[in-house]
């Protein structure tokens, strides 16, 4: 695969996310853990996506178990997320962001950026309009930080 709009996902619900709906928009995707320090992002993220969804941004949360900090089930996730931190932007399954069990997504978005490993939660990568990885940001950037650069690609 060569670019992301070939790519799809599996929301927590089992609906489909068929990337090439996000034509034309900017994406936000994050690899999401519920019980990481970095967990109060998601409601940082939430108020970005609020903000910004009519202007044609979204937020896309992947969460990963594979630094051992999310809950058991998809619903459990779901759940947690909702009622501690108000999320309503798109969530997948569970998925595995480094290694033999690599979700093709994160193989491509690292390949894109160059940057080798995922090393913790809350990686996130900015995706233009046109399609292309602008950016990758570490899990210490909060979504606060990273508003000027979704400004700037939201006026592309």
């Amino acid at each position: 695969m060569t670019a992301i709009y070939e790519f799809s996902e599996t929301e927590m619900n089992g609906f489909t996310i068929d990337f090439k709906d996000y034509q034309g928009k900017v994406l936000l995707i994050v690899n999401t853990a519920s019980k990481c320090g970095f967990a109060p992002q998601l409601k940082g993220l939430e108020e970005l996506y609020q903000k910004y969804h009519d202007q044609g941004f979204e937020v896309l949360g992947l969460p990963s178990n594979q630094f051992h900090q999310e809950l058991n089930s998809d619903q459990e996730t779901s759940d947690y997320c909702q009622m501690h931190y108000g999320v309503t932007f798109p969530m997948t399954k569970k998925v595995a962001v480094n290694g033999g069990n690599e979700d093709p997504l994160f193989t491509y978005l690292k390949n894109e950026v160059g940057h080798g490993r995922i090393k913790w939660n809350f990686t996130k990568f900015l995706i233009g309009r046109d399609g292309q990885v602008l950016e990758r940001f570490a899990p210490i950037t909060t979504p606060e930080k990273i508003e000027p650069k979704i400004l700037e690609a939201l006026n592309k």
